[in-house]
């Protein structure tokens, strides 16, 4: 009775300190064993639905609604708004005004001696009514001068007797005002800088985008291989738990039988107690998981929250791909986002440093105005002797200014110089960098297959180890510890085994994200 006691017993305690023997959580009999003995265990999980899910949907999935790569598409939003505000420097600006003045002052003379004020009377009064309209359009250029052209018309009437031509009088003036550096600041090339600038930054920021892309594909690919792994580990610990049910049913028989001690029952359902536990780690870890897929692959919190399973569809590559050296480092050179980025660098330094030179000059600048005036007595005589050209201005000179010494102009060009190549020490760092990425990568997959079929042989020699103990204990040669202890060995072969098998598809994902090979991988095309 003692010992018909023990089982339950010991099987409740096991419940209990596993947390199976929690609310919610049933526990259902299998047909191997008797139906007394309840303690086989059950998904803690029992979705209505699943969610399957390629390799190809999870990247492409990733790519819509990823964070980090909506921070870094908007980043590079931000810099080329940058490119449109340097470009605006050239825009044309145009400037309207009116103005309406009138003054009335006491004059302490005749008014161009026709005041008719005698003295010791009152002050005569000077009641002036001006009405002013002005147009002007301003704009830099990209030789690096500027002009000025306005356009304003005035009226003007003096109260009572004066000696004015046009009383009322109309006024217009046509100016045009160029002003055009002919050495420092001169040409396109000097004055477009702060547009190459800015769109080398927004290119910058772009290659930035693409890292992040092949960031984040990858992060996607190994989270999408450690649940494929943690899945098939898990059918892996069912597998085991089966073996050890089948070992237990097998040592009742027995022990019924009377050929058998009661104990290696015992010990066959200890074993039993300890693959339930292994099953509960195996499936937190395959929640665990799903949430960090779901984590990259959702910009919701309310997808988070869900608990429907993900299901890889994709089975992991096997056969041994080729990876040639010279090959994959053309690629890499060619693609890398980083080297992209380093050879920019060199050319916005250039940039820096040819403005920097061309400030070593002296500023001589060319200035130069013409204009057009008119008058009458009423607009339109205004306005046809302006067109006439018989009245105007013109004039124009050159202007030369050099600080002595030009210290500061020296100094950037030489800092610019010195920057320059520091950008060309970069680049070939990053080359090197490179080199090693490479090399390291490919031997990575190299080693991790090599794993593969080692683990292979391992597990074959597990199964016949264990097959052969279990003939052993048939014949009573043998002990249950020793058949379990087999199964565990045989557990953690079929493990290592698939473990080595996901390390290297994750190897090939490394080297795809090392060479920048991805977007030719999953034929994506990133504008």
């Amino acid at each position: 009775m003692i010992f018909q006691a023990m089982p339950r017993l010991v099987f409740l305690t096991v419940l209990t300190l596993t947390g199976l023997a929690l609310p919610g959580v049933s526990v259902s009999s299998p047909s191997s064993l008797p139906d007394s003995e309840e303690y086989i265990f059950q998904e803690l999980l029992q979705p209505d639905s699943v969610i399957t899910l390629t390799l190809q949907e999870a990247v492409m999935e990733a790519l819509e609604h990823n964070l980090d790569i909506q921070v870094s598409r908007q980043t590079r939003d931000v810099r080329l708004t940058d490119i449109v505000f340097q470009h605006a420097q050239f825009d044309p600006t145009v400037q309207l005004g009116g103005r309406y003045d009138r003054t009335v002052i006491p004059l302490n003379r005749p008014i161009f001696g026709f005041g008719g004020v005698t003295l010791g009377a009152d002050p005569d009064t000077f009641d002036q009514n001006e009405t002013n309209f002005n147009l002007g359009l301003q704009q830099k250029l990209l030789t690096g001068g500027s002009y000025d052209l306005t356009f304003d018309t005035n009226r003007n009437s003096v109260a009572g007797s004066t000696s004015f031509l046009f009383n009322p009088s109309y006024t217009s003036n046509l100016a045009f005002t160029l002003t055009q550096p002919l050495l420092r600041n001169f040409g396109p090339s000097i004055n477009n800088i702060q547009i190459t600038l800015a769109q080398n930054a927004a290119d910058v920021e772009q290659l930035t985008l693409l890292n992040q892309i092949l960031s984040v594909i990858a992060q996607v690919e190994q989270a999408y291989w450690e649940l494929v792994f943690a899945r098939e580990n898990l059918k892996v610990v069912r597998a085991t738990l089966q073996a050890a049910e089948e070992l237990l049913a097998s040592n009742r028989a027995k022990v019924k039988a009377g050929v058998m001690a009661d104990v290696e029952a015992l010990q066959a359902q200890a074993g039993v107690a300890n693959q339930i536990e292994q099953i509960l780690l195996a499936q937190k870890t395959v929640l665990d998981q799903e949430d960090q897929l779901r984590l990259l692959l959702s910009n919701s919190e309310l997808k988070l929250t869900q608990t429907t399973p993900l299901v890889p569809l994709d089975p992991p590559i096997q056969h041994l791909q080729e990876t040639p050296l010279k090959e994959n480092l053309e690629v890499a050179f060619e693609h890398r986002p980083d080297i992209l980025q380093a050879k920019k660098n060199i050319e916005t330094s250039t940039v820096n440093t040819r403005f920097a030179k061309n400030q070593l000059l002296p500023d001589l600048s060319f200035q130069g105005s013409l204009g057009l005036s008119g008058l009458g007595k009423n607009a339109g005589d205004n306005w046809d002797r302006v067109g006439s050209t018989d009245f105007y201005n013109m004039g124009g000179g050159l202007v030369l200014s050099y600080p002595i010494g030009n210290r500061s102009a020296q100094s950037q060009y030489q800092r610019r110089v010195l920057e320059t190549q520091q950008s060309q020490v970069s680049l070939l760092r990053v080359r090197q960098q490179i080199i090693l990425d490479v090399k390291e990568a490919i031997r990575q997959v190299q080693t991790s297959f090599k794993r593969t079929r080692t683990n292979q042989t391992a597990r074959q020699l597990s199964e016949r180890q264990l097959k052969a103990e279990q003939e052993r204990l048939n014949l009573g040669l043998s002990t249950t510890r020793l058949v379990l202890e087999f199964q565990r060995d045989l557990r953690i072969a079929r493990g290592r085994e698939l473990r080595a098998i996901l390390d290297y598809n994750q190897s090939l994902s490394r080297l795809r994200l090392v060479t920048a090979s991805t977007f030719d991988h999953y034929h994506i095309e990133v504008q």
